[in-house]
């Protein structure tokens, strides 16, 4: 017989390690490049101190001349704190009792509900990669009706989820937090919310629901403005990312250019280029005008890839269109105080009533932040034209 007991052991200790191993894997190339480790997290936050700029601990001599002195590696602390990733499942109480005879009725139905899950915290983790750290999703632009909005950038992602919205005052309104996007118009750029009543939406602005300044410091945020990982831009160059402006014309030479500047002055060698399906084209097609080899497979990842000078370029549906991001993967890691883990109660248990429902829910949590070690290593090529 099916009970909730069964139902909790089930989780604990089948679905666990499967949920783990998929939210780990296929997420996005950039994600399955980058180095997941423990090693620097102290308590609630990361802590580590690179290294940056030559020490001056090498020179040439004489003989019988007097040797270098000694010089201190200059560092650098990197300080930030572990982000709080939540995923959840909801159970009725109805459905337990409608399949207790039936393991194979119970089974399919934790198995709908880990699918979603994973599907969904796959979906926001590769987002959060490319984020700016605030859940920031796209601009309100314009209102069409009481709770149907123009939003900059729109994207088909965007449907079904629940987000929180900002007036003009970069405040959250009381109707506009906690709504669906219900419906998306991609012919007209505007998305239908479940409710959403502003007065003046022009400036407003549309956020993961509970997540404002809480997720994970993604490239929007290395390649923003602002303090990063504790310190100030202005007082350490060396977190201050190389960017071009392109003047509207993308071509191989512009790529190519950036990519031999980021090795000459920071010894930064890029491993991979990242952009928009639209922008991969559009290097793909400068290739193939020069009658060149275009699609390859990456044998890390097993996917198709354009190169450029031997660098492979992905495409990520959350890369911004106008942007092309040259990073040496070497120089990231996920921080990680865990893997993903059932959030579990004094008792152990895992699946919870949930206050005033005939519902059981049950959270996975991981506790991370992605660290770029060097900053100055990476590039970021914009007004591509």
């Amino acid at each position: 017989m099916i009970t909730i007991q069964n139902a909790d052991k089930a989780l604990k200790e089948y679905y666990l390690q499967a949920v783990s191993a998929q939210l780990n894997d296929g997420i996005s190339p950039f994600y399955s490049a980058i180095e997941k480790n423990a090693n620097s997290v102290y308590g609630k936050e990361v802590k580590l101190a690179v290294v940056r700029g030559a020490c001056g601990n090498i020179m040439a001599g004489d003989e019988d001349g007097d040797l270098p002195d000694p010089h201190k590696n200059r560092y650098i602390n990197i300080t930030a704190p572990l982000k709080n990733i939540y995923g959840t499942i909801e159970i009725s109480d109805k459905a337990i009792r409608a399949s207790r005879d039936s393991a194979g009725a119970f089974v399919n139905l934790l198995n709908a509900e880990m699918e979603g899950l994973i599907a969904s915290a796959k979906q926001n983790f590769q987002r959060m990669l490319y984020g700016d750290g605030t859940g920031f999703l796209a601009d309100i632009t314009d209102k069409k009706d009481i709770s149907t909005y123009m939003l900059s950038p729109l994207k088909e992602y965007m449907l079904g989820m629940q987000v929180d919205c900002t007036t003009s005052e970069d405040t959250f309104s009381d109707q506009g937090v906690g709504v669906y996007i219900e419906k998306i118009d991609r012919n007209e750029g505007t998305a239908k919310f479940s409710a959403l009543l502003l007065d003046n939406p022009k400036l407003g602005k549309v956020y993961v629901h509970g997540s404002r300044d809480k997720e994970l410091t993604g490239l929007g945020a290395i390649f923003g403005n602002g303090d990063l990982y504790g310190n100030s831009r202005e007082e350490e160059p060396y977190l201050v990312p190389y960017t071009a402006d392109l003047g509207g014309t993308l071509t191989e030479e512009g790529i190519c250019d950036a990519i031999d500047f980021l090795e000459e002055n920071f010894n930064s060698k890029i491993n991979m280029i990242l952009c928009s399906f639209k922008t991969r084209k559009k290097i793909a097609a400068l290739i193939s005008d020069e009658r060149r080899v275009v699609n390859t497979i990456d044998a890390a990842t097993g996917t198709g890839a354009v190169t450029v000078n031997g660098i492979p370029v992905y495409a990520d549906k959350y890369c911004p269109e106008d942007t092309i991001y040259l990073l040496n993967t070497e120089d990231f890691s996920l921080n990680q105080l865990c893997d993903w883990e059932w959030l579990e109660d004094e008792e152990g248990k895992i699946l919870r009533q949930i206050p005033g429902k005939a519902a059981y829910t049950a959270t996975l949590v991981k506790y991370a932040e992605l660290i770029c070690k060097k900053p100055c290593g990476q590039g970021k090529l914009f007004n591509l034209g």
